[in-house]
């Protein structure tokens, strides 16, 4: 089953994503997600070179956010694609069964479609406002997800599904009481000036009730 917790990567520039991702690597993160908006294609593929690198150290996941060529050039383990991205089953059909497919969801009917079309996990959001992402769609709020997560239950859907949107330490346990897989989280990693204890926090209430 896929880690419980993951870090979207900021930074504007390569050095700037690539000491968030060291930090958070760092401090215990073992999934990353690599977001380099607007920037030129030969700056994205250093930086995704050298996260795969970094990721291969420390055993994490490594995933490309929108970019399946990026992905598929460095041989990353997956790739995330938004809603206005490429399609999913466009996607598996170039990368094959083994590489991981994430994609973004906003409803019931997006994660269904996804699922359909042979992803692997959902970033379903956003939970609220959150300023690291443009073009924002609707808000979905604690009972977005128990209404969503209670569909997939009728509907008998099984996915890993990540909350994501500006998801704050104190949200983690009404979250999880959803039914939501996991967390996906951005600012409150890179911003956070104790990472291996607010890592270590944020583990503790995610994985507070599995058995093991």
């Amino acid at each position: 089953m896929y880690n419980k917790l993951q870090y979207i990567s900021q930074g504007e520039t390569i050095e700037k994503q690539l000491y968030n991702i060291h930090q958070a690597l760092d401090a215990g993160c073992d999934w990353v997600q690599m977001r380099f908006k607007n920037q030129t294609e030969k700056d994205t593929f250093a930086l995704a070179e050298a996260v795969k690198f970094l990721c291969e150290e420390y055993l994490a996941n490594f995933i490309v956010n929108d970019n399946l060529y990026l992905a598929q050039q460095v041989a990353a383990d997956g790739v995330h694609l938004g809603l206005s991205d490429m399609k999913i089953d466009e996607a598996r059909a170039i990368l094959g069964t083994t590489k991981i497919i994430g994609g973004t969801a906003n409803t019931f009917e997006d994660i269904e479609n996804h699922v359909k079309n042979g992803c692997d996990y959902i970033g379903l959001g956003p939970f609220r406002f959150t300023e690291t992402k443009e073009k924002l769609s609707p808000i979905l709020g604690l009972s977005g997800y128990y209404e969503i997560v209670q569909k997939m239950k009728t509907n008998k859907i099984q996915i890993p599904v990540y909350a994501i949107g500006g998801i704050t330490l104190k949200d983690i346990n009404p979250i999880m009481e959803t039914g939501i897989h996991g967390i996906a989280v951005s600012g409150m990693i890179t911003i956070s000036d104790q990472k291996e204890k607010l890592i270590q926090q944020l583990n503790e209430k995610l994985y507070a009730n599995v058995i093991v």
